[in-house]
């Protein structure tokens, strides 16, 4: 039988850290990488995971590399502290990995705010409800940039996990989201400055409006509501916000 890794990438988790990792206990190995962690993950780490790698990276792809390279399972299911794997999900995850001939897998995520579960609406950068996140060692390798680094792959996509999905508390509130947006811009202003490549205003607010309504109307945002409406405005918001705060105020974001 295959073995399986899992892995769990994480800052400062530890409200979040014991139910993921209690939702691994399937797996063959639990590996936890911990940056610059200051609250109490480690101990929750030591105690419920097999491998535990402490440390500091700047860059959000170089940590997860870390993380893979320290797997030992022949296939690696890649998850976040704020995400948990049900049961019926572990069985499918098992099925696909004894007998798949391919690379990696998509697999479903059910991303919730609060309590409520959002199912459309999710593009862009802003979330998503298909990650490829169970692959073969090996077959995978994130590019060094902060926020939602590109992917390298060795190898061919295999049959989407879609029957059962992954418990994804993305934010807790409205407020939660909106900070979630402040972070993930600011880290993207990074990137863009530290690769020369910022964009034009009139570009980024084409972005804006053909986001706002690939959400709205092609993901089908329309259907949760005022959810949706929120949703849409902060997937467009994204690469705009990012690029201003690139061109605006670059001595605060270029990277140091």
């Amino acid at each position: 039988m295959n073995r399986i890794s899992a892995l769990v990438v994480a800052r400062n988790e530890e409200e979040r850290l014991p139910g993921c990792l209690a939702s691994l206990a399937p797996a063959d190995e639990i590996v936890v990488v911990l940056d610059r962690s200051m609250d109490g993950s480690a101990a929750i780490a030591r105690a419920q995971a097999h491998r535990l790698l402490e440390g500091g990276w700047a860059l959000e792809g170089e940590r997860r590399n870390a993380g893979i390279e320290a797997c030992t399972g022949d296939w690696i299911l890649e998850v976040d502290a704020d995400e948990q794997v049900p049961p019926a999900l572990w069985a499918e995850i098992r099925r696909i990995t004894a007998s798949s001939p391919h690379a990696f897998h998509r697999v479903r995520i059910d991303n919730y705010v609060g309590q409520r579960l959002i199912l459309g609406g999710w593009a862009g950068s802003f979330g998503t409800t298909l990650k490829p996140i169970l692959f073969r060692r090996g077959a995978k390798r994130w590019r060094p940039q902060r926020v939602h680094p590109g992917l390298d792959w060795t190898g061919s996509e295999g049959e989407r996990i879609t029957a059962h999905g992954i418990h994804h508390a993305l934010d807790r509130d409205i407020s939660d989201m909106l900070r979630r947006l402040d972070r993930y811009s600011s880290a993207k202003a990074a990137d863009m400055l530290a690769e020369g490549r910022i964009g034009s205003l009139p570009d980024n607010l084409r972005r804006f409006v053909s986001r706002f309504f690939k959400s709205l109307i092609g993901r089908g945002g329309w259907r949760e509501g005022g959810w949706g409406v929120l949703l849409a405005f902060c997937t467009g918001l994204f690469p705009l916000l990012s690029h201003l705060k690139a061109r605006l105020e670059p001595e605060k974001h270029r990277p140091g």
